[in-house]
């Protein structure tokens, strides 16, 4: 696992540091206001590392807009945290993988693999996921708790 993904997934302090705002926005269709893309049939799913082989953490969801997906950025973080990342700051994180199943649909994929060191210090229980979607149109839609899954202790 590269070492942004740890720290995207797994660091408290990788997420807090993300700031800043991006000025400027994508250019719209002058003949008319960007839809919002909407999210259908997502789930998240994590599995524990084991002492022979990794663990993974998957997020996986159809994403719909007219327009059709330009990308989705994803990030995972632990309810215990109380971080709540915001739309600005998912600009920053790392994209899932999208393929086109239709005109207006994408399903789109972030997995992670999760080994035994980056479980070590990493929050037990409840964790949620954020995601931000883009349209081709350049509308966008922003979801603080989209998925949650459970991580043991």
């Amino acid at each position: 696992m590269s070492m942004s993904k740890r720290a995207l997934l797994f660091s408290l302090a990788g997420v807090a540091a993300v700031g800043g705002v991006v000025a400027g926005g994508l250019a719209a269709s002058a003949a008319s206001a960007p839809t919002e893309p909407t999210f259908t049939n997502g789930s998240a799913r994590y599995v524990a590392p084991t002492a022979t082989g990794s663990g993974s953490f998957t997020y996986t969801v159809d994403v719909s807009d007219d327009s059709g997906i330009r990308g989705l950025k994803v990030i995972a973080w632990p309810a215990s945290s109380k971080l709540e990342p915001t739309k600005a700051d998912l600009r920053y994180v790392d994209s899932a993988k999208c393929a086109r199943t239709s005109d207006d649909t994408s399903r789109c994929t972030y997995a992670l693999k999760v080994t035994k060191k980056d479980t070590a210090d990493m929050a037990k229980g409840a964790w949620y996921v954020s995601v931000l979607a883009t349209a081709k149109d350049g509308g966008t839609t922003f979801a603080s708790k989209t998925a949650t899954f459970d991580v043991a202790g």
